[in-house]
């Protein structure tokens, strides 16, 4: 169970957030968390409810807000996903998502440095805080001072892992290597965004102008911790019907029944301009900036049952 300490800081940084996006012009959103059709994703396992599904993120509703000539868009809420629980993980976790139509993941990845660097400063008393511009983990100093590091996923790859990206993919090596070598020795000196994923790797992401193999997305990564998931949203229904028509494909090989095409959000696709969407774990943040040594330090959790 979270300690009071823990919950006042905890309270703090949600209260800094909402007012780092409402002072930036965004609008707050409160989608529903019950949805009777996911976006298909092959790695994402949802819960069912009621013959429906608990969403595993505000995606698909925040986007067809936007569709309907929302320009700037955030929102903080629960989120529910089959995954194993660790250091890292829950099935329940609270997520915050935010979305700003004319950008692309360029601008994204400096308002996500903006953002993080303006929260340190604003809630004081941080446990994992050592300095304006310094954070502590594990003994170690990781410095907010700018500019962050930018990799390339193939820089990354070649640099840790010993092999190029594409190999890795080639091989079924890339889910590996990406945890056990490449993702351990990132962001200890300073934050690094990891960006320009394999393109078969960003199934709602655009694909990047001159170079077709790799899509514009992006993740943060603080003490070895992915912390943000970015891209420059794919606005094109037909190209993302037929993405979703491979994960769809790739769960089937995995046992799932799931099968079903999000028409909706399809439909609604189209009327989207040009778009760049961030997705950042509230817990893991909170975990970060506190000092805690397990997400679920950072939550509000119930102690198990007796």
């Amino acid at each position: 169970m979270i300690s009071p300490r823990r919950l006042a800081q905890r309270s703090a940084l949600l209260a800094a957030v909402r007012s780092f996006f409402r002072d930036r012009g965004y609008l707050e959103a409160d989608t529903p968390i019950r949805l009777p059709v996911l976006l298909p994703e092959a790695h994402i396992k949802p819960f069912s409810a009621e013959g429906w599904y608990l969403h595993t993120s505000p995606e698909p509703c925040m986007k067809r807000l936007l569709a309907r000539g929302n320009t700037k868009l955030f929102q903080i809420c629960h989120c529910f996903r089959k995954e194993e629980e660790g250091r890292h993980h829950q099935t329940e976790f609270s997520l915050l998502e935010w979305y700003r139509t004319g950008w692309s993941y360029g601008e994204l990845m400096e308002e996500c440095e903006e953002f993080i660097r303006w929260l340190v400063r604003a809630v004081p008393a941080l446990d994992g805080v050592a300095g304006p511009d310094v954070l502590r983990r594990q003994g170690r100093a990781v410095s907010l001072e700018s500019p962050w590091e930018r990799l390339t996923v193939e820089e990354a790859f070649l640099k840790y892992a010993g092999m190029p990206a594409r190999e890795a993919l080639r091989r079924d090596m890339f889910d590996e290597l990406l945890v056990t070598r490449v993702e351990p020795r990132l962001g200890w000196r300073r934050p690094v965004f990891l960006y320009d994923y394999p393109a078969e790797l960003a199934s709602l992401a655009r694909k990047k102008e001159g170079d077709p193999t790799v899509a514009e997305r992006f993740e943060l990564y603080i003490a070895g911790i992915e912390l943000v998931n970015g891209f420059s949203e794919l606005t094109d229904p037909d190209e993302q019907r037929r993405r979703f028509a491979l994960e769809l494909d790739k769960s089937a090989a995995t046992g799932s029944s799931y099968r079903e095409m999000p028409e909706a959000f399809l439909a609604d696709l189209g009327c989207l301009p040009e778009t760049a969407g961030a997705a950042l774990g509230f817990d893991r943040l909170c975990m970060i900036l506190m000092g805690c040594p397990t997400v679920a330090d950072a939550m509000c959790l119930l102690p198990d049952p007796a």
